[in-house]
């Protein structure tokens, strides 16, 4: 199922000088994973995602400007 949390999952840009975050697609694998996909105007030559489209992430509900949002904190890896 993708996720649209008014905007998205949300995960940090790297290379910014000050904490950024990105709003973009996931689809919601169950149990706070995520598989990570490219927002529409993704530029991989501009930007640099602390997770690329198609990692698969572990997230936190967090309150944003408001809103419940999605923050990726960590690569998913698979426990066993």
């Amino acid at each position: 199922m993708l996720r649209d949390w008014n905007g998205q999952d949300i995960h940090r840009l790297l290379s910014e000088g000050t904490e950024v975050f990105r709003p973009t697609l996931a689809e919601d694998l169950g149990e706070g994973v995520f598989k990570v996909l490219a927002a529409p105007n993704h530029d991989p030559e501009n930007e640099t995602w602390e997770f690329p489209p198609g990692s698969l992430v572990q997230c936190e509900q967090r309150m944003s400007n408001g809103q419940n949002v999605f923050i990726a904190i960590e690569v998913y890896r698979r426990m066993g």
